[in-house]
C-alpha cells in the first residue's frame, strides 16, 4: 500500500479526507494526519509517506519553504497543495518545486480524486515501491532554493547565536540534510558560512578606525574575543589589528 499523510489547519478537511476517500481504489493507506506545518514535517519524517496532501497556507509556516524541503529531502515524493491563494506567480512557483497537483479552496472530491490519482500514476511510472524515498543529497530546484533561503536567513540573522538547527527549522529539513546540501552547493560547512559571512562584515567595519575592535567582534556575532580573533585569522590571513592597519 502506498502511504499518504493530509496535512491542513481545518480539521473538517482532514477528518473529510480521511473518511470519505476511497483509498483502497489506489491501494492508498492513510498514514498520518497533521494541523500545522511544523507538525506534518515531524510527522512525514517518520512515517516516510509516499504522497501528501497539504495545505499551504497554515499559521506559522511559509508554505513554499515547505514544499521545498520536502521535495529536496524526498525527491519521489509526490505532492498536491490545497490553498486559496489564486496569484499565478505562487503557483507557478509551487509547479517549479515538484508540486503535482495546486487545487483551489473550496475544491471537489473530484479534483482531489483526479490529483491522487495522478501522484499514484506518477509513483508507478517511476517505479516507486510502497517503502519511501529518504535518498542522497541531490542538486535541484528544490535543493537550490533551500539553499538560496538558508543563505538569505544566515545573512539577516549573523549578528546573534545562531545555529544549523534553527536554519534547517526555517528551510524545513533536518539538519543533516541541510548541512549535506550546503557542502553540495557551496562546499563550505554552516559553521564556515556563517563565521565567513561574519568576517567579511568585520572587514569593513574595520576600516573606521573609530570603532574599537572588541565592539566589531560583539557586533558581528563573536561575544568572545579569543574566538573572533581565532577566526579572523583563519579567514582573512592576519590579526585584525594588522588588517585595520593596512586598510585603514
Amino acid at each position: 500500500m502506498y502511504k499518504i499523510v493530509i496535512i491542513d489547519d481545518e480539521p473538517i478537511i482532514v477528518e473529510g479526507l480521511t473518511r470519505t476517500m476511497p483509498w483502497d481504489k489506489w491501494e492508498c493507506l492513510v498514514a498520518g494526519t497533521a494541523y500545522d506545518g511544523i507538525e506534518g514535517q515531524k510527522l512525514i519524517r517518520n512515517v516516510k509517506p509516499n504522497l501528501v496532501i497539504t495545505d499551504i497556507s497554515m499559521p506559522g509556516m511559509n508554505g513554499l519553504n515547505m514544499i521545498a524541503g520536502l521535495k529536496a529531502e524526498f525527491p519521489d515524493l509526490e505532492i498536491s497543495i490545497l490553498t486559496g491563494f489564486r496569484e499565478f506567480e505562487y503557483a507557478q512557483k509551487a509547479i517549479q518545486l515538484g508540486v503535482t497537483r495546486l487545487i483551489l479552496k473550496p475544491s471537489s472530491m473530484k479534483e482531489i480524486e483526479e490529483a491522487v490519482s495522478t501522484m499514484v500514476g506518477n509513483l508507478k511510472k517511476k517505479n516507486v515501491h510502497t517503502d519511501a524515498e529518504e535518498c542522497d543529497v541531490d542538486v535541484n530546484g528544490a535543493s537550490s532554493f533551500i539553499v538560496k533561503n538558508a543563505l538569505k536567513y544566515i545573512q539577516e540573522n549573523y549578528t546573534r547565536k545562531l545555529t544549523l538547527g534553527e536554519v534547517a527549522e526555517k528551510t524545513y529539513v533536518s539538519q543533516w540534510y541541510l548541512s549535506k546540501l550546503l557542502n553540495k552547493h557551496i562546499g563550505k560547512s554552516f559553521s564556515d558560512i556563517l563565521n565567513q559571512t561574519r568576517i567579511n562584515v568585520a572587514r569593513d567595519l574595520l576600516k573606521n578606525p573609530s570603532m574599537r575592535i572588541g565592539d566589531i567582534a560583539e557586533e558581528v556575532g563573536f561575544m568572545d574575543m579569543a574566538h573572533f580573533s581565532r577566526v579572523f585569522k583563519k579567514f582573512a590571513g592576519c590579526s585584525a589589528n594588522e588588517y585595520r592597519n593596512k586598510h585603514s
